[in-house]
């Protein structure tokens, strides 16, 4: 049995958990008043909506969260790929119906594994193109583009009885850090970056958002502080008028682990306004990650709670208050999931991308099969980067090789290069970083020269700067993108709009 202060915590804290079965601690706390647990990629089985079934028994208002953004960032697809359109594909379309629909496609998703937050969408303005972990997940690098569509998505989530949980403010677009691995540090002209940066944040509030997710940065004009543990960052979504959860990104992310720990994260976020503590993925620490990861970071973040309770540095009005906000949230929910009825429109993904998807330079001749070499670059803890299927629905049942251009030496690449080049049907050389990665733009330029024929498939932002072989610009690496790529490729489908390059 908990103590009373053990209860009160449990009330704000958001674990994740090892495996594709709920373990016993997290039941027994979930009956103890835990706020709920956040799903991810390992998590997802065929029996998720019975573990769903599983947690609500054990808590019936438990928030039960996923990182399901679409397009490159899914977790219920995390083994074949997102059919979802991603943020930037939709952004580059400007279609806010699409968007719309999007969200309401998301929200019946996870309203189908038994889940009821989505941590999403993301409202980053993506300004900076080497950006490491945001990129295609934002809708573009326009903040009035960007706040269009926020709007247009959390409309659709929340109109299917589930939550919308905008992040990452105070916005992470400008960084060149990943708060995964290190505490990034915003240098843009703090005039610029309120302008820019929390201008999407404002336009979700002002349009009814649930939850917002804050972001490990720091800005140094609003003090030393990261936004997640900082009370004046926290405390203009207050002044703005925001009533609803805010959400802190994983605690267990570097930028806090390797800080402050933990367990100080958590007393310092609930201090600076923080409502509900993302524990996260327990498979962060990667090699490091112990059997009992998941049981380990719940009750040091826990511990880290109690203790500041006891000592007087974190007020008990304080959590009272997150708790309250985190409970009103999950009641709404329930009586929203209650009363929701199944939409029987039909939505149509691949029209979506197919019309989004375009090309520069000449159009390549149908090819009779692809052989694919994956140069992208190597997977993150946010976006799964490297991942199989993009390039497995590229070449089906055709060559396809990994080539890290990062730690193999130009005479491999060219071996490789040469090796598909042998091999039956057009080179297909698929990239995400072409004006971030030096590696990847030289590789495509010595494949022009010995493979004339060969074809560029991009998956990250479009290239800024002209590459010299013929290029689908994709914009997000999903199964769904792959598959109207190879369509195209193969001249199953009418080419995708001829774009001039840029200059």
């Amino acid at each position: 049995m908990s103590s009373d202060l053990e209860r009160l915590a449990n009330g704000v804290l958001w674990p994740g958990f090892l495996g594709t079965a709920a373990p016993a601690w997290l039941l027994d706390e979930l009956r103890d008043g835990l706020a709920g647990v956040v799903y991810f990629g390992q998590n997802v089985g065929d029996g998720l909506l019975a573990l769903s079934d599983e947690i609500l028994a054990a808590n019936p208002d438990a928030l039960i969260g996923i990182d399901e953004e679409g397009g490159s960032v899914t977790r219920l697809e995390s083994a074949s790929g997102s059919t979802v359109p991603g943020a930037a594909q939709l952004g580059l379309l400007d279609d806010l119906i699409a968007t719309e629909r999007t969200g309401a496609e998301l929200a019946r998703r996870v309203r189908a594994i038994g889940a009821n937050v989505i941590l999403g969408p993301v409202a980053d303005v993506n300004t900076d193109p080497t950006n490491p972990v945001i990129g295609v997940r934002a809708f573009g690098a326009d903040q009035e583009l960007v706040s269009r569509h926020v709007v247009a998505t959390v409309d659709g989530i929340q109109d299917g009885a589930v939550a919308a949980c905008v992040k990452h403010f105070p916005g992470h677009g400008d960084t060149h850090v990943d708060s995964h691995h290190a505490l990034p540090e915003i240098s843009l002209d703090i005039e610029e970056f309120e302008r820019v940066h929390l201008e999407p944040f404002r336009a979700a509030i002002e349009a009814g958002v649930d939850a917002v997710m804050t972001a490990h940065i720091v800005v140094p004009a609003w003090g030393e502080a990261p936004a997640t543990l900082n009370p004046r960052v926290l405390g203009m979504l207050r002044e703005w008028g925001f009533d609803g959860v805010i959400i802190t990104d994983a605690l267990d992310m570097a930028a806090i682990r390797e800080t402050v720990g933990i367990g100080g994260g958590a007393a310092l976020a609930l201090a600076a306004g923080a409502d509900l503590l993302c524990i996260g993925n327990p498979t962060n620490p990667g090699a490091a990650a112990l059997p009992d990861q998941d049981l380990r970071d719940f009750l040091a973040a826990r511990d880290g709670i109690v203790a500041a309770l006891r000592d007087g540095s974190l007020s008990r009005e304080r959590v009272e208050e997150a708790a309250r906000r985190v409970a009103v949230l999950a009641a709404r929910l329930r009586t929203a999931a209650d009363g929701q009825q199944e939409t029987t429109e039909e939505f149509d993904a691949a029209e979506i991308v197919r019309r989004v998807i375009s090309f520069t330079g000449d159009a390549p001749t149908a090819a009779s099969g692809l052989a694919v070499v994956d140069a992208r670059r190597r997977s993150s803890l946010a976006v799964d980067s490297a991942a199989g299927y993009v390039s497995g629905a590229l070449a089906a049942d055709g060559f396809r090789v990994r080539l890290d251009v990062a730690s193999n030496p130009v005479t491999e690449q060219d071996r490789v290069l040469d090796e598909a080049a042998t091999a039956t049907g057009t080179t297909v050389l698929l990239i995400d970083r072409p004006d971030a990665d030096a590696a990847q733009r030289a590789l495509v330029e010595r494949a022009a020269v010995r493979d004339p024929h060969a074809v560029v498939v991009n998956v990250g932002l479009p290239a800024r700067h002209p590459l010299p072989l013929p290029t689908i610009e994709v914009a997000a690496a999903s199964r769904l993108g792959a598959q109207i790529a190879r369509e195209t490729l193969l001249g199953r489908t009418a080419p995708p709009e001829r774009v001039a390059a840029a200059g």
